[in-house]
């Protein structure tokens, strides 16, 4: 045990955890994403793991303030001011041999992100900075672990996790009392309790290089191939990740058991970790239609219901052109602003610039230096010549939408003029580095028709594609929308507020106030009930999202709409009739 390390074989509980951090340790490509709520024992059996492997085996736990060249590596900085520019390794060189940790990594910096799990793939890290160039291998186990309460991953970043496990405390009280007896003799004396589990992690430790010696040589036959695709077609899992994911998972576990070959069982008990994450099936499962008039209705009648019912599902209206405003979002977020240096490490994008400043808290040497060479015709730089780093501005807006297309909408085809003002909103709205997402909600669920993508033309082309028809499951969407809140989400919600469905059993109308309650984004909320038969209840949803409220047919009268992005209130304005 190294240091004041807890001991992985001693951790209770959390198999899926362990299986999926153990397949790593055989097989460094396989990353591992841990979801889960605070205090289930992520970072410790993340610690754990790297002393399992072959020593020396570094732990880097990298801080979501991370500069560039404190993850990639930059330029050494006293050798540079003395006249010998040079490379110095950063946190991926360290990493080598051994786990990467990156905590809350949903809040990592984008094109860090996209660094990271770039180099976490090829084993190997390019260093380019001002004219000089070098490479080292990067062979690590990458580790990511998130609260999605937190806000979520981005899809792009979440699909180069190899594996990914959900996990929460547990509710049992026998193993949560063991948790506290074991952490008690850990604390009291670390020493004794490495001894008394010293046994275990020698087996674990021979079993993982065992392991690794062994892999190479297991057979993934023609067969096990094909059943590895049929098996992530089966769940509609587009990206070929997935199945690369399977195939080197399935082969640790192969290593792991002693097995030559790899079994169908190896597939069986991999898939879970290999498809948590990339699934499209989220949320509550889809609930029984609620209690109706129909249900007391003679069987023919019922049966017509039914039918009329699944003819209107099938419905698809053309968009309608339809003027709606620009969305001009601002931030009072001081460290949000829209183009930020080097005064804070959050949100911090890529360096696209140096100014001169006298007291630099990011230091850019190129610039620095540059200055020196033409003011002095030396590489020696003097305070007058100091620059400082300038970053781009904070990750753009994600634009989440959250569409009511009921039967309502259908029965009276207002569908066509609400995919016309969505898509008019976006195409006004939308900025380089902006997301949009879009959940629909109709029949007895709702569901993510778009997950986040920074191409506009995807969202055009899905709301085209819409189908209308059926109840509305308003509290099941406000529910799947709290999974893509994060701190630059702007929600916008179009229905006509007649929710009808529920999801545990209860009251649907009180049940939508309860999930709009839970929201805590910038949100605005369009009523797109018809005015001549007005039960008004969208202003309720309005009230309870802390959102601001407009009709629908205010929308052509509105040329820009002013949203500033806040942490509790979300303000907006309009250029006209007082908006």
């Amino acid at each position: 045990m190294k240091g004041g390390t807890y001991p992985f074989s001693a951790i209770v509980g959390q198999e899926q955890m362990k299986l999926a951090l153990l397949l790593a340790a055989v097989d460094w490509r396989l990353g591992v994403l841990l979801r889960g709520d605070k205090g289930a024992g992520k970072t410790t059996t993340a610690r754990a793991l790297a002393a399992l492997l072959p020593s020396p085996a570094p732990f880097i736990n990298l801080p979501i303030g991370a500069t560039e060249d404190r993850l990639l590596g930059g330029l050494h900085l006293e050798s540079t001011l003395a006249g010998k520019p040079m490379l110095k390794p950063g946190l991926l060189s360290e990493a080598h041999g051994g786990v990467l940790y990156v905590d809350e990594i949903n809040l990592l910096p984008a094109h860090l992100g996209d660094s990271l799990l770039d180099t976490a793939a090829s084993g190997v890290n390019v260093v380019e900075r001002d004219g000089l160039s070098a490479s080292h291998p990067a062979e690590f186990v990458l580790l990511g672990s998130m609260n999605p309460e937190e806000g979520s991953l981005r899809p792009q970043l979440l699909d180069r996790f190899a594996l990914s496990v959900d996990i929460a405390a547990s509710l049992d009280p026998l193993e949560r009392s063991e948790v506290l007896a074991r952490r008690m003799s850990f604390d009291r004396d670390l020493e004794a309790f490495g001894r008394d589990w010293s046994r275990d992690q020698e087996i674990l430790q021979m079993r993982i290089a065992t392991a690794r010696k062994s892999l190479p040589h297991v057979i993934c036959s023609t067969e096990i191939l094909a059943e590895i695709s049929a098996m992530v077609c089966e769940h509609g899992v587009r990206s070929l990740r997935a199945d690369l994911a399977i195939m080197r998972a399935s082969m640790s576990l192969a290593a792991l058991d002693g097995d030559a070959s790899v079994e169908s069982h190896h597939l069986v008990t991999v898939l879970p970790l290999v498809l948590a994450h990339r699934s499209r099936d989220r949320g509550p499962q889809r609930p029984p239609p609620p209690p109706s008039k129909a249900d007391t209705k003679p069987p023919e009648t019922a049966s017509q219901s039914q039918n009329q019912e699944s003819a209107i599902e099938e419905r698809i209206f053309k968009p309608k052109e339809v003027e709606a405003p620009a969305l001009l979002v601002t931030s009072s977020d001081p460290r949000k602003s829209a183009v930020i240096s080097s005064t804070g490490t959050a949100n911090r994008g890529a360096v696209i610039g140096a100014r001169q400043a006298d007291t630099p808290i990011e230091l850019n040497l190129h610039a620095t230096l540059k200055h020196a060479l033409r003011e002095t015709g030396t590489l020696k730089p003097r305070s007058s010549d100091l620059h400082e780093q300038v970053r781009a501005s904070r990750p753009g807006t994600r634009y989440l939408f959250v569409i009511d297309s009921s039967g309502s909408h259908a029965a009276q085809e207002r569908m066509r003029s609400v995919k016309g003002a969505v898509a008019s909103l976006l195409t006004r709205s939308f900025r380089r580095g902006d997301e949009v997402a879009i959940i629909i909600f109709r029949g007895v669920t709702a569901e993510v028709l778009l997950e986040p993508t920074e191409l506009l033309a995807d969202a055009l082309r899905a709301l085209e594609y819409l189908p209308t028809g059926g109840r509305t499951p308003l509290a099941h969407a406000l529910s799947l929308a709290q999974e893509f809140v994060d701190p630059s989400t702007l929600l916008l919600l179009l229905t006509d507020g007649r929710a009808n469905v529920s999801i545990n059993k209860g009251d649907p109308w009180q049940e939508a106030l309860e999930a709009a309650r839970q929201l805590s984004c910038a949100a605005l909320v369009i009523d797109t009930e018809d005015a001549s038969n007005a039960l008004g209840q969208t202003g309720k949803i309005a009230d309870a999202m802390r959102a601001r409220f407009l009709r629908f047919q205010e929308l052509p009268a509105i040329q820009d709409l002013h949203i500033e992005m806040t942490t509790t209130t979300t303000a907006m304005s309009g250029s006209q009739h007082g908006l």
